[in-house]
């Protein structure tokens, strides 16, 4: 597919994205201050796909979109000429993504600079996620209640995990899971036997990112994350939190700073979680 804006000299064209690109790729995040490595963008392409913009041969311009089921979707990644953003590039990376994405309802997380052109496509808020990130960070040990205990993610567990994740997102994700649990350590709630919830840690970005988290309540989803605090003491950390999941004043009082926020959206109908458990962290801002 190759689609051209003629707004002016010279044009720009569209065209599928490729580990070819990841370098310039890597250099549109660092101009927005984003973290990610190539290592980082070549994990969301092994798992998704993506549009390249080029102006006179230079990659100016990215979206990216990960498929879950016939239903749902994402997009992610969206820069246009960074560090400014050009809003015309903006609107055509993303109308050339949806177009790709079918009829699926589509969820982002927004960026200040996104939200009135995601506004102007339709797209409607369903909530905030906060940032929290550090080295400087204290962790005690976190409680259990009577016949939980924590233990090592396994093999057997793949299934499971993924079954859990999409009870608590309401999205097939299994492929995702799957891919992250190639490089990620986990660990998991265990109650009697049976896996309650989980924790995912992985390489990402300046250090190491905790996510997805799921967990059938607040207190347990802060032993599981308190578990990858304790193992990285002194390093450092990031997590991405529903606002409303109870999680930011602990998180703060432990000491890691709140690196800002980003707006979830939702092109038609969200999905629904079948309730408990519920996710507590994301796996990260581009994936949900």
């Amino acid at each position: 597919m190759t689609n051209t804006l003629r707004a002016g000299p010279p044009p720009i064209t569209l065209r599928p994205l490729t580990a070819e690109d990841l370098p310039a790729a890597q250099r549109l995040t660092a101009a927005m201050r984003w973290p990610h490595r190539q290592e980082d963008w070549a994990f969301l392409l092994r798992t998704g796909e993506g549009l390249a913009a080029e102006r006179d041969g230079r990659l100016v311009g990215t979206a990216m979109g990960w498929r879950f089921g016939a239903e749902f979707a994402r997009i992610g990644m969206l820069l246009a000429d960074p560090p400014r953003y050009d809003t015309a590039l903006a609107r055509l990376l993303m109308e050339a993504m949806m177009a790709r994405l079918g009829r699926r309802g589509i969820l982002l997380n927004g960026t200040p600079a996104g939200m009135p052109l995601y506004e102007a496509l339709g797209f409607a808020r369903t909530g905030i996620v906060r940032q929290y990130q550090g080295a400087s960070f204290s962790i005690g040990l976190v409680p259990l209640p009577p016949g939980h205990r924590l233990r090592p993610v396994g093999q057997r567990d793949h299934a499971l995990l993924a079954a859990l994740d999409a009870s608590a997102s309401g999205l097939p994700r299994q492929a995702l899971i799957a891919a992250l649990l190639e490089g990620a350590k986990g660990v998991a709630l265990d109650h009697a036997g049976e896996v309650a919830g989980f924790a995912l840690m992985r390489r990402f970005g300046q250090g190491q990112v905790i996510g997805p988290v799921v967990a059938p309540g607040p207190e347990m989803a802060k032993a599981l994350i308190g578990h990858w605090l304790g193992v990285q003491q002194g390093q450092f950390v990031r997590v991405d939190v529903p606002a409303e999941s109870g999680l930011p004043a602990w998180l703060e009082a432990l000491g890691l700073d709140d690196a800002g926020t980003v707006t979830g959206m939702a092109l038609g109908r969200p999905p629904a979680p079948r309730g408990a458990p519920r996710g507590y962290a994301l796996v990260s801002q581009t994936l949900g």
